[in-house]
Order: C-alpha cells, then structure tokens, then sequence
C-alpha cells in the first residue's frame, strides 16, 4: 500500500511542464539525451519552422517570463467543501468557489481540462481603483490566505494599481496573462472564450489573447453598448465597452456553423412538394418541463406536442403536418431554413445596458451591494448562439453571479441542463471605504462576512427562487455546490532541525487534525481529476464508512482506527460492494494511513483486496 505524501503528484494540481515534456517525448523521442531536451536535435527535426529572430512582432512586457511560470507551476492547495452555503448540495451540478481565481484554475485542471464549452470573464479593467490580484511566485495559497485575513498578516489590501507607479499597463498583464493560459486548457476543442473589457487595455488584452489563443482563432470584438445616457464632461461621451470572443480552435467551429446557429443547417432537404424541398422535423416536445407542452392525441397519436390541438389542425390542413410511420411530423422547407439565421454582427445593444442591470440588481437583491453588475441577458445572449446543448459554462470573475444567475435563467427559458462554475476571490469590503460601504453594510444585514463573494452566493440564491416562480413547471437545477480555497489537507514535511524528534512525532499523523472527512474526500476527487459534483455513495462496511465516489471508480475508508481483526470483514465488504457495483475501469481504493493498528494490518488488507482484483490500494 502505497502512502501518497505531499510530493507525489497525485496530491498536486496538473503539472502542465511535466505533460508537455510528456508529449514532446512522444512526437520527437530522439529529441532527448538524458533526459534532458537536446535544442539542437529538436531544431533539426523541426526544420525550417524554427524562428531565431532577435526582433518580432508580438506583445512582450517586463514580467511576462515570470507570469508564464507562474500558470505552469502546480498549486498544492485544496478546494473544502460548505454544504452550509449551498443550495440543493445533494443535487445540483452547479460550482460556487470562493478563492484567488489562479490557484482555483490550478485545481480545476485535472478534472475540467477540455470540458468548458463557453467561458465568460469580466476582468478588472484597470482603471486604479479595483485591482487586488497580486500573485506570489512562491506560495500563492499562502498569500491569499494573508490576504484574506485567514492567516496572520499585516492587513495592508493592495486594492489599486496607480499610473504613478510605473508599471500600470505591467501590473495589469501580469496579472491577466498566466490566467488566461490555465483557461485556455479548460476550454473543449469547439469552446469559446468572451471577455468584456474597455479602452484602458482593449489593446494589450487584443495582443494578450492573440499570444494564448493565437490570432487566427480570434473570432470577433463585439461592441456593447452599456449605458444610453451620455457625459457632459466629455468632449465626446464613451458608452460602449469591447467583448472580444476567441475560440480555443476555430476550425470545428467554422466546419459546423449551423449546429452552433451560427447558419442555417441546410442538409436533409431531401423531399419536394408543390411549395419546393422540405424535409421532416418532430413536433413531439418534453411534457412537465419550463414549456408546458400539451398533451393531447392528434391523427390517432397520443403525446405531448410543440403547438396546441388547434394550430396542429390549421397546420394540417395547409399540408403542413403529416402521419409518418406512428409518428408526426411537420414539413420544414428549405426555404424557411435559409431564412431563419442571420449571421450575429459585432453591434450589441438591444436590451443589454449596464444601468437597467443595476436597478434590477438592486430590487433582486432588495439593497444596493455592487455597482455596474452585466445584465444577464448580455451572457445569455451568448448561450444562444453557442451553448444549444449539456455544457459547462464558467466565470472566474464572478463578481455579483451574473453568469450563474444568466445560465439558471437561459435554462428555464429553452429547458437545456447547462451547467456553471463561478469563481470569486472573497474580497474584503471595509464600512469606513466610501465605495465599499453600502456592500459591507449588506453583508451586516445578512449576517455574513464582509466580502464581494458573499454577494455573489446571495444573488444566485434569490435568483434561483425567482426564477423557480416565475416558471414553476421548470424542474431544472436552480443550486449550487460552494467550495472555499484553503492549503491542502495533507500536511506538508517542513522539519524542525532543532527537534526533530518533535516534528516526527506531530507527523505522525499525515493529515491536518483540523480537516473533516468531506475536506479529504472532495481533495481526493479533485486531484485524482474527478468531477467536483459526481455522484457519492456511502455504505456502513465492517463497521466503518466506505465511500463509493463515480460508481465505484474511487472506493475510500476515511475511518481513524482499524484493528487487526476488522482487516478481513472489512476488506471481504469492500470487495463485494465493489463487484455489485460493477465499475467500468480500474477502481482505486484508498485508505487514512494512520488509522491502522499496525503495518500487518496495513499488509493484510492491501493483499485481500488484491486477491479479489482491486490492485491500486493507498494511503494518505
């Protein structure tokens, strides 16, 4: 049985410099001498490809070096779980996380790598007053725990990033370039990405993307129009914002523009009738659901169908509906098809300003905590044209929730399970800061920590009930899971070279005291790259809990103490449970390190597991 410690990567997020190493060996294996990658050989085989300019185009700034190290070095953090925070934890599929957007990335890797279909971010956008991700090489857990008062500290916040210093333009890149890098890997093949942004640093973020995603896969840079009302002050008033849209491969996309409705699909047409060619399309639909479909039996077929009994008959007597097979149909033509899309254009402003989404906010939330929040619809606008199907749909700006809130929305509306993960650092909010006041002062009157993420759990947790009244036939998922960022539950070897046998003897125990049992078990999913929200079976074994996480793919015994004599039954349960449940691959089964009597115990189970197939047995 194999004891997982701090430095096995299995308790590290994605080591991406190890898996691009990976990969490199297996395209060029002749590449490497020891090792060690011979840049020569690797030119060589590269041919012509290579560019050894000393001057090139392309966006370079001080610090950009250091900022691509800091996507790439792993986070030894963890994500704890708070059911109390939560709505529907036993359900839903949706992710609240509380914590510095980079090291949440970090985690997210293994798990969500190649699973997002469309991110949407609303980054500072650096105009002095509202920058606070200041990242540490070194530790960065750490750091944010400082920073969140959940560690000693000098309580200084950097909440700013003057002209004055030198280094604005700088600060901001630095800041931006290592999370968009880790963002890009969450991305699926035909995801996108939108960010909002203005004229501060539309420029660098234009050049920063093009850098991460690669010009050709830029898509558009859409215009919002935020606000109606102009400035006098001004010799001419700014009242749009920039969206650039990027995809992480544009090719999958283009070759399949009329299943994202981005033109019409014109395949099938393959029938003629006086009015030209049509083909065959459903007019059954989902009966319960946000629709409300009818039911009723029409030319002898019983079901729940798109349109009431009596347009189903209008459009049978125009010739519009026809009995095929023991179903029916309706006649779509070609005609209609190529009619029913337009391409998008990059001029958004319909229903979308930034002023009615404060009033809004303020009447869902029945106060005034946070300014200039996006109008949900501007998000669900881009859920239309490119989520028509199960996805993944993230924010790691979340700011007030209003992806989350827009997702729930866009749900009830077309009945497509999409799913959310928002990330939000818990910003401190100070009463006695006159622009943070009104929000510290909301949070007082929830009784809960003074910081922007409480906000954020507040709107979805509003928006979810609205939502839910205003559509009650919907049935969908209104909840979410909130997860908090903290150092890892396994505690880390830093000895005390003056007492050393005192050091042994606290880590004696492997695993932080502090921790619960879901706190280990939650870190276990993630860093095994398991999905946050993955159905969890519990089962009394032996006398002990046993956990069955996706299935029986995970089996984990969390218990403090095993005896020798419990070793057998236990080990006999385990085994059964796991051939009941029949799982599709390898089933790793793990174990609390400290909690057997001895390393017989410890031996004896690991070989009565193996006799009965479960070879993969660990400790923590």
């Amino acid at each position: 049985m194999k004891k997982l410690t701090d430095q096995d990567p299995e308790t590290k997020s994605t080591d991406i410099v190890a898996e691009n190493i990976t990969q490199l060996r297996l395209i060029f294996p002749e590449a490497f001498e020891e090792n060690k990658i011979n840049f020569e050989v690797l030119k060589q085989l590269l041919g012509g490809t290579v560019d050894e300019q000393d001057e090139k185009y392309g966006l370079n700034w001080h610090g950009k070096r250091r900022a691509r190290q800091i996507a790439l070095l792993p986070s030894t953090g963890t994500l704890r779980p708070c059911p109390e925070d939560s709505v529907d934890w036993d359900t839903t599929r949706n992710l609240m996380i509380e914590g510095d957007n980079l090291e949440v990335l970090k985690l997210l890797q293994k798990s969500y790598a190649g699973k997002v279909k469309l991110i949407y971010i609303d980054p500072p956008y650096n105009t002095g007053n509202d920058f606070v991700y200041h990242d540490d090489f070194q530790d960065n857990i750490k750091n944010y725990l400082m920073r969140t008062g959940q560690i000693e500290s000098d309580g200084r916040k950097n909440s700013s990033n003057i002209e004055s210093s030198g280094r604005f333009h700088t600060d901001w890149l630095n800041m931006i370039y290592p999370r968009l890098k880790l963002a890009r890997n969450l991305l699926s093949d035909n995801g996108v990405i939108f960010i909002s942004i203005d004229d501060n640093e539309i420029d660098d973020l234009r050049k920063c993307c093009d850098d991460v995603f690669g010009e050709e896969n830029r898509i558009a840079i859409i215009c919002h129009k935020a606000r109606a009302s102009v400035s006098n002050d001004k010799i001419i008033s700014s009242n749009h914002n920039f969206i650039l849209l990027y995809a992480r491969n544009i090719e999958p996309i283009f070759n399949n523009r009329a299943k994202f409705g981005l033109a019409p699909d014109l395949e099938g047409f393959d029938k003629t009738d006086a009015k030209g060619s049509f083909k065959y399309v459903p007019v059954d639909g989902p009966g319960g659901g946000a629709k409300g479909n009818p039911y009723y039996t029409f030319l002898g077929v019983t079901g729940y169908f798109r349109f009431s009994k009596e347009r189903m008959q209008r459009m049978y007597d125009e010739g519009l509906i026809a009995k095929v097979g023991s179903n029916l149909q309706q006649k779509y033509y070609l005609q209609d098809a190529k009619e029913s899309r337009k391409t998008d254009t990059t001029w958004w402003d319909e229903k979308l300003y930034t002023s009615t989404a404060s009033s809004r906010l303020k009447e869902l939330m029945e106060g005034d905590p946070f300014d200039n929040p996006k109008p949900p619809e501007l998000i669900q606008k881009m859920l239309e044209l490119w989520v028509r199907e199960e996805s993944i749909i993230m924010d790691f700006f979340a700011g007030s929730g209003t992806a989350g809130h827009a997702v729930m929305k866009q749900n009830a509306d077309d009945s497509i399970n999409r799913r959310f993960i928002l990330v939000q650092l818990p910003e401190s909010l100070d009463p006695e800061n006159k622009d943070e006041k009104t929000a510290a002062e909301y949070c007082d009157k929830l009784g809960k920590p003074r910081n922007i993420s409480e906000i954020c759990k507040e709107r979805l947790r509003r928006a979810g009930k609205i939502i839910k009244k205003d559509n009650p036939k919907f049935t969908g998922d209104l909840g979410f899971r909130v997860f908090k960022l903290d150092s890892s539950n396994i505690q880390s070897w830093d000895p005390d070279r003056d007492n050393l046998v005192a050091t042994l003897e606290a880590h004696a125990e492997h695993l932080k005291t502090e921790r619960t049992e879901n706190d280990i078990l939650f870190e276990l999913l993630l860093k095994l790259g398991l999905d946050l929200t993955v159905p969890i079976e519990h089962k009394p074994i032996a006398g002990k809990i046993v956990h069955s996480i996706g299935a029986g793919s995970l089996l984990v015994c969390l218990n403090t103490k095993i005896a020798t004599a419990e070793v057998e039954p236990l080990a006999l349960g385990i085994a059964a449970w796991h051939k009941k449940l029949a799982p599709a691959g390898e089933t790793e089964v793990v174990f609390r390190d400290s909690s057997f009597s001895d390393d017989v115990a410890k031996t004896n189970l690991t070989t009565i597991l193996q006799q009965y197939g479960l070879e993969n047995v660990r400790s923590l």
